[in-house]
């Protein structure tokens, strides 16, 4: 039996509190529905890609249980430098010792995301990788920036799509994930696991 498709009448599920996520979601005119998940993000492991997807598979199968039959989609994003996985920073110091590691040197933004049909079962997994350059930060700059507040709630301490583009020398790759959601893999994805018929959808 064929499920229903994404639609204004059965919107995705977005198992995050994101408001980037939302936005990014908004911005394509992709119907959705958010479910925080409140799963705890302090996961370890030997390779970021796998961290990211367990997380966004752990964040879906959890919302599931609270959203009933619908398309769910789980992310989580982190940001890497030389081995070393940078979550969210949960002070000042945090802030500064990250910014201070990513100055002047190139990391790479990982989102893994999954998505769950509406039986709750696992349609699709994948993480994907964007490689972002810094410019060399000064101290004030870097001070500067934390007193902005942007860099809290964000992986790696800063938001290329807010104040910290000042930071960004270049990227290569999807720029939508290092935001929180890489959206052509997503809406690939879920056309093939037939949640979505076409994109864009009909206006009306």
């Amino acid at each position: 039996m064929p499920f229903p498709v994404i639609s204004k009448q059965h919107p995705l599920i977005l198992a995050s509190a994101s408001p980037r996520r939302k936005r990014l979601l908004a911005q394509i005119c992709l119907p959705c529905r958010v479910v925080s998940s409140d799963v705890d993000e302090k996961e370890t492991g030997d390779q970021p890609t796998e961290i990211c997807r367990r997380l966004a598979e752990q964040k879906a199968i959890r919302v599931h249980s609270l959203a009933g039959p619908s398309w769910i989609l789980g992310a989580d994003t982190v940001v890497v430098i030389h081995k070393q996985v940078l979550g969210k920073p949960q002070d000042n110091a945090e802030a500064r010792e990250m910014l201070r590691l990513l100055s002047g040197v190139e990391h790479a933004v990982v989102t893994g995301f999954c998505i769950l049909n509406p039986l709750g079962e696992i349609t699709h997994s994948e993480a994907v990788s964007t490689a972002v350059r810094f410019k060399g930060l000064e101290k004030e700059e870097i001070k500067a920036y934390i007193s902005t507040g942007e860099p809290f709630g964000k992986a790696g301490a800063y938001a290329i799509q807010g104040v910290g583009s000042f930071i960004v020398e270049s990227i290569s790759g999807s720029y939508t994930n290092v935001v929180g959601l890489p959206l052509c893999a997503v809406i690939k994805a879920l056309i093939r696991v037939g949640a979505l018929k076409a994109f864009p959808l009909p206006s009306a």
